[in-house]
Formats: C-alpha cells, structure tokens, sequence
C-alpha cells in the first residue's frame, strides 16, 4: 500500500510511518521541518530497504504549500491508499488572554492542513473507489479543559471536519477515521519523566491506527479514542 503521512518527522507521524514501513508498504512522508524529515527518510531506508520512502518539506498551514505536497503525491501516479492527516501543533492559552492571531494559527496548522491536502487527493481516491483518512485529532476535539483555547477549538473543528467527510465518503468506498489520543510521549512533553507509565507512548497510536487500516472494504473504524490507563491529566 502506498502511505501518505504529515507531521511525520517526529512523535506520533515518525511512529506510524515505522510501523507501516516495517510491515513493506511506500510512504510518501511530510513535515515543515526539513532537516528532521529527511533524517527521517534515511532512517527509514536504512532500517526498512524493501519499502520506497519519499520526503518533501512543506509547511502545510499554508494552502499552496498543502496543495503542493498534494499535487507532488499525484505527480507519482501511485494509488493513495491512506492518508494520516497527522501534522499539528500545540500552544496552550485562555480565551480571554491568549495571543491575538493564535486562533488563527491554530485553525491553519490543525485544520485547514487536514482540509486543503485532502481536497487536493480525494479526487484520486474517489476515482480508485478505495482509500482511508485518518484525521488525528485529540481529547481536547470532544472535551473542553483549562488551558485549551485556541487549540481545542481548532481540534473540535477538525472533528467536525472528519465526521462531514465520513459521510461524504460512504457511497465512494473512501474510509474516514478520527483519532483521539490523550497525553502521549512526544516532543511537546520535554523531559517528561514516564517511567511509571502515566502516558502513552506514540507508538500506541501507531498500532490502533495499522490495525485499523487492515480491516475488510466492509469494516470501517469511526473513532479511535484512547486515553492513559489511569485517564488523562
């Protein structure tokens, strides 16, 4: 299968494109870091040489640069199997304090991203009949909680984002699954000391997404929600 992956230098993105590339599958990966993403790619093929692994660097809170990434994709005329709509960022703030333009850059990277890359493949994917969306969207697109702001409010627009697709998607064969991981071991968390296990690890997500794109045309997984085992912080 050929595998589409944002955000996938680092973290949750960098897990599931392991996981798939160590089962032979072809990524097609994405991040605005370039550096990172392209130790990525020669990570990968170094570890998984019987599966083709492709990089380009864009920053996919911008619309021409999503439908860059996009038309790239195309350009290698291979179906598009999965999409992982995983490219994302975090910035903690109040409503009634926050920085001025963070709703917007919120709504850019963790929105509108999923939104113009998809846009610019779905067209393919209909025509194939098949494929599967994954948006990655987060505990904080279904609940509200201190500190979340901007970005939960951008995470619950790409909920609604996802269900919208979900059922546009039905007649067209197209699989759209949600995502909602609680605190998981990435970057964000900085020297975060897990050695009692209180949050999840990245790869957790990886293999709840795998296993879900491995099901019948029949079967399609509506929503992952996963939280630590003693519940979020």
């Amino acid at each position: 299968m050929n595998i589409v992956i944002t955000g996938a230098s680092r973290g949750i993105g960098k897990a599931i494109a392991e996981l798939f590339a160590s089962n032979g599958h072809h990524l097609f990966l994405c991040s605005r870091n370039e550096i990172g993403l392209y130790k990525t790619v020669e990570e990968l093929i170094t570890r998984f040489p019987n599966s083709r692994i492709k990089g380009k660097a864009r920053d996919l809170a911008k619309k021409e640069e999503a439908e860059n990434f996009g038309q790239w994709i195309l350009d290698n005329g291979v179906s598009i199997d999965v999409l992982v709509n995983n490219a994302g960022n975090f910035e903690p703030g109040s409503v009634h304090n926050e920085p001025d333009d963070l709703l917007e850059d919120m709504m850019q990277v963790n929105l509108y991203s999923a939104y113009h890359l998809t846009r610019k493949l779905i067209g393919t994917m209909m025509k194939q009949h098949s494929g599967h969306i994954f948006n990655m969207c987060s505990i904080a697109s279904l609940h509200a909680y201190k500190d979340g702001g901007a970005y939960s409010i951008s995470k619950f627009a790409l909920h609604g984002f996802s269900k919208n697709l979900r059922e546009e998607m039905k007649p067209h064969g197209i699989k759209v699954t949600s995502v909602f991981p609680g605190a998981t071991l990435t970057d964000s968390w900085g020297d975060y000391d897990n050695s009692g296990n209180r949050i999840m690890e990245a790869n957790d997500i990886a293999k709840l997404i795998y296993a879900s794109a491995q099901l019948s045309p029949a079967a399609c997984v509506e929503d992952i929600i996963v939280r630590p085992q003693l519940g979020d912080l």
